[in-house]
């Protein structure tokens, strides 16, 4: 009997009286989150007309959101009569409990903070980091969204891209590709030289003239058991490596053919005595 009592108290001396406000209150949360929802949008759109970093679009835009829509609920819990230093104190206790409970969601964020302060890697750059690599399409909040070269996604919470070692392939304009390949022992590695800088000089994404870029050359690398190891060292941009890198093996093999320069493979020879 003393819960229906109460029961019928609060819902006399609470939501009845406070019905007005509570419509109000509704109709301000529907309406303020279509504004909020329009506002997000605007946000996005103009920041991409003036050319802002997407990385900087894609982490403020939804940080925006999110406090705009923290304070309107706050706006309505008040319209519904709700004193607002106590409901801002129990916010304030369930944010810390949340907080404890979700230190790696809160460290991803703080990572992702960093990552746009100190930008070691931007939206469209080719990164890689342990055994992920990808182009970066999205810098959010929590975490970096990577695209691989066989258009897989990769989630990476941003903690993990902050705090750990990172290569970014795309920081740098130009990229030195390293093409080796065997010699055998007998021939001239004079001509296989020749041959090597002929055809880098040939095709039309090498560089030799940029100030910085080494023209392209060709060492030797090691004297292996069944080979003579040799390097072209070329550079690009880095836009155009895995192009130049796969046309270059091919034109190697048919080049070296042509001239008549061997390629070993590895080789095993077997002498028997006979007693």
């Amino acid at each position: 009997m003393k819960m229906l009592e109460t029961v019928e108290q609060f819902v006399q001396n609470v939501l009845v009286h406070n019905v007005p406000n509570l419509l109000i209150g509704l109709v301000i949360l529907w309406v303020g989150w279509k504004v909020i929802k329009f506002l997000s949008k605007t946000l996005h759109k103009l920041m991409t007309r003036r050319k802002v970093d997407p990385s900087l679009t894609g982490f403020l835009v939804p940080l925006i959101e999110i406090a705009l829509k923290v304070l309107l609920i706050i706006t309505v819990v008040n319209q519904i009569g709700i004193p607002v230093t106590s409901f801002i104190a129990i916010l304030g206790a369930a944010g810390l409990a949340v907080g404890m409970a979700l230190q790696g969601t809160l460290q991803n964020f703080a990572g992702g903070v960093i990552i746009l302060v100190l930008k070691p890697f931007k939206v469209g750059d080719y990164v890689e980091q342990g055994s992920y690599a990808g182009t970066v399409e999205a810098i959010r909040i929590f975490n970096t969204t990577l695209k691989t070269a066989d258009n897989k996604i990769v989630v990476i919470p941003n903690t993990q891209l902050a705090t750990n070692s990172l290569t970014n392939y795309s920081r740098k304009e130009f990229r030195r590709v390293d093409l080796s390949t065997g010699i055998a022992y007998g021939q001239s590695v004079d001509k296989a030289r020749q041959v090597l800088l002929a055809l880098a000089y040939a095709q039309p994404e090498v560089l030799t003239k940029e100030e910085g870029i080494d023209a392209p050359a060709v060492v030797v690398t090691s004297l292996s058991d069944s080979s003579v190891d040799v390097q072209l060292r070329i550079w690009v941009k880095s836009a155009d490596y895995w192009t130049v890198f796969f046309k270059m093996n091919q034109l190697i093999y048919e080049k070296f053919t042509e001239e008549n320069i061997e390629i070993p493979f590895k080789q095993l020879q077997i002498h028997i005595d006979k007693k």
